[in-house]
């Protein structure tokens, strides 16, 4: 049996902002505003988006758009992009865009999240988009979808998730 030649090592640095400074704003801002100030730069995003490299490109009121550009560091051990990477995308465009809808004070949790992985993704695939939309928002709970599209509009996983809307008190 021979033996396999080293691997040459790959490393990734990266940094991220203090999380507790946007979840105080969180709770001050409506949704929309305060996803928006995390997009201008305003608030430090999640430090998930920076672990990934996620990008979030636009906000709109039930509508979210995030872009990552697939790399090795994103790979499982057979070569191409990891499920949780899809799913965290997805989860992420979902409940954004219900955040997105939510008055100031209010905030949400997820329920659950239904992926369907269509198509592999690997650093050849070029950048990816994702667009979660809201489907019907409650009084407590809220439906909303995602798709993790190619350059070319390409369908290559879809999502849906459900969140918990938690309100605040009338005062």
């Amino acid at each position: 049996m021979s033996a396999q030649p080293e691997a040459p090592v790959r490393s990734r640095t990266y940094e991220w902002g203090d999380p507790s400074v946007s979840a105080a704003a969180a709770r001050i801002d409506d949704g929309l505003t305060f996803l928006r100030r995390i997009a201008a730069g305003e608030l430090p995003p999640p430090p998930i988006v920076d672990t990934l490299g996620i990008t979030l490109v636009s906000v709109e009121a039930g509508r979210v758009e995030f872009g990552l550009e697939p790399a090795e560091f994103h790979y499982n051990p057979i070569g191409s992009v990891h499920g949780g990477v899809y799913a965290t995308l997805l989860d992420s465009a979902a409940a954004c865009a219900v955040q997105s809808r939510l008055p100031a004070g209010a905030y949400y949790t997820s329920l659950d999240l239904t992926v369907k992985f269509l198509r592999p993704i690997t650093d050849a695939t070029g950048p990816v988009r994702c667009v979660g939309e809201v489907l019907q928002l409650g009084g407590r709970t809220a439906l909303a979808q995602s798709q993790l599209l190619d350059g070319t509009d390409r369908l290559l996983a879809h999502a849906t998730s459900s969140c918990m809307v938690f309100r605040p008190a009338a005062p």
